[in-house]
């Protein structure tokens, strides 16, 4: 395994590597929801021979005034263990002054999927992160990257965003790994006093309580909110039931639905989905 830390240097190492390059972008702190990915990524590229690339980059374009930039784990030397245990060809761990020029006047904005849900919630979030993945697509040639279902939003502006400007990229996703109380893996868990994090897996479960009781997504959205808000200390920013592809918010149930949360406990915030079931014919 091979660590860069400059855009050159990955940039003539990538062009050493076996086609296809998978690549799993992540902010480091890495567990068991990107071992899923990395695993995910290793059996893609071994098809053909390939390769698997993992960028490490705490990308402070995605995160606004007050948000937990300065606290965000930074844990380089385990993620690099477990990258090397996955079999990575390349890591690409660049500083934010290696990323952006301090001059830099130009980003990346999607302006239909990124209304709504964190979008809404965090402004200037999704352009941070639009401009930092077409930057990794741009230095590291991936054949394919791999994302996580549990932040679907960022999935669908990803995917929107290489579709939009053609990138030859495929963009590919693995379900949300979970922990046994069903609290979805997140570097942010690691926030959590014992208290808070004894209570957080029940917005997992309020989310599966009212998609399998209300009859469509909207319902159950209004459902989820009841029960989440009866979480000691737990602090909605929204529940949503939406239109798996337009995200937007939705009643029909002939169509994929997911039913989306973004829930603060104490100072961290918490996101996750579910897929709204569909009638079986």
């Amino acid at each position: 395994m091979r660590l860069v830390r400059s855009i050159g240097c990955a940039r003539r190492a990538v062009s050493e590597l076996q086609h296809p390059r998978v690549l799993v972008p992540t902010m480091g702190a890495l567990h068991r929801g990107h071992v899923a990915l990395l695993e995910k990524a290793r059996k893609i590229a071994r098809r053909r021979s390939g390769s698997v690339l993992v960028s490490i980059f705490i990308n402070p374009a995605q995160f606004g005034p007050g948000e937990d930039f300065t606290r965000y784990p930074r844990t380089l030397a385990s993620d690099l263990a477990i990258c090397r245990a996955a079999d990575v060809a390349l890591v690409f761990a660049p500083s934010a002054q290696a990323m952006y020029d301090p001059h830099r006047s130009t980003g990346i904005t999607e302006t239909a999927l990124s209304r709504g849900l964190c979008g809404a919630s965090r402004p200037g979030h999704f352009p941070g992160v639009c401009t930092v993945v077409a930057k990794l697509f741009h230095i590291l040639s991936p054949d394919a990257a791999l994302f996580g279902e549990k932040d679907w939003q960022q999935l669908a502006i990803i995917r929107r965003m290489v579709a939009d400007l053609d990138f030859p990229v495929e963009v590919l996703s693995a379900p949300t790994v979970r922990e046994a109380d069903g609290l979805a893996f997140s570097s942010r868990n690691a926030y959590l006093p014992t208290e808070e994090r004894a209570l957080a897996p029940g917005v997992y479960a309020a989310l599966r309580k009212a998609a399998a009781e209300a009859p469509t997504p909207a319902s159950a959205a209004k459902l989820a909110r009841k029960l989440i808000g009866k979480i000691p200390g737990a602090r909605i920013d929204y529940v949503e039931g939406v239109d798996a592809a337009t995200l937007t918010p939705t009643q029909r149930v002939d169509r994929p639905a997911r039913l989306a949360a973004a829930v603060y406990f104490g100072t961290t915030r918490l996101i996750d989905n579910i897929p709204f079931p569909t009638p079986k014919p």
